[in-house]
């Protein structure tokens, strides 16, 4: 039997981060007749303006039309992420609405999702020469995701051996720029959740750093 997909409730819109980078990206949907989104190139001035910049995104919305925050968990740049996870935790906890916090690599495999349903290989430079990691598999007909090979930390030489061992075909994506546009892509993956009836506290959000989470 088909689970039945709830829908967002008229006039309530749904808000998405991702500063896993030195880009803030911004989107915000009714998922229905009204979506936008923006990228600002911040730099080292994200944590200076993130405030701000969220401020003048949201409007005309109010934080009373928002009926779920979605941000992007990581992996991603130590500090960056971190910002954007405990925002949208704030915002959640100040809000008393659910906080979804999705996988950087998953939003990107999302993105480059096909109609043939090739699996979606995401690696991702990471600090000391090693590599982020994950492989997903996308259906394209129930639009669910699931992590063939969940995000992971490791060396070039073992994901290589990952890739080689995989027992699916898969396309490989290089995720080195641009990232902050998948803010679109964290805010869809955040609703499908939404809709099959997952509500998350925001204290269940955790930044992934390539290591165990740690609490905020």
């Amino acid at each position: 039997m088909t689970q039945e997909l709830i829908t967002l409730p008229a006039h309530k819109y749904a808000l998405s981060l991702h500063t896993t980078t030195p880009e803030l990206g911004l989107a915000i949907s009714n998922f229905a007749d009204a979506t936008r989104s923006n990228v600002w190139n911040l730099g080292r001035d994200l944590s200076s303006y993130v405030h701000q910049y969220l401020i003048d995104f949201i409007q005309p919305q109010t934080w009373a039309d928002l009926e779920f925050i979605a941000v992007a968990k990581g992996p991603g740049g130590f500090t960056g992420t971190r910002i954007g996870v405990v925002l949208a935790r704030t915002l959640g906890q100040q809000l008393n609405i659910p906080v979804f916090g999705i996988s950087t690599l998953a939003a990107v495999a999302w993105l480059h999702k096909n109609n043939n349903e090739t699996a979606i290989a995401v690696e991702m430079p990471a600090q000391r020469g090693q590599v982020f990691g994950a492989i997903y598999q996308v259906n394209s007909h129930t639009l669910d995701i699931t992590a063939l090979f969940p995000d992971t930390v490791l060396t070039p030489e073992a994901w290589q051996d990952i890739l080689a061992n995989c027992n699916t075909e898969y396309q490989l994506i290089p995720a080195n720029s641009g990232l902050a546009a998948t803010v679109t892509n964290i805010l869809e993956l955040s609703y499908l959740e939404w809709r099959q009836g997952k509500r998350p506290n925001w204290s269940e959000a955790l930044p992934y750093y390539g290591q165990h989470p740690v609490e905020i």
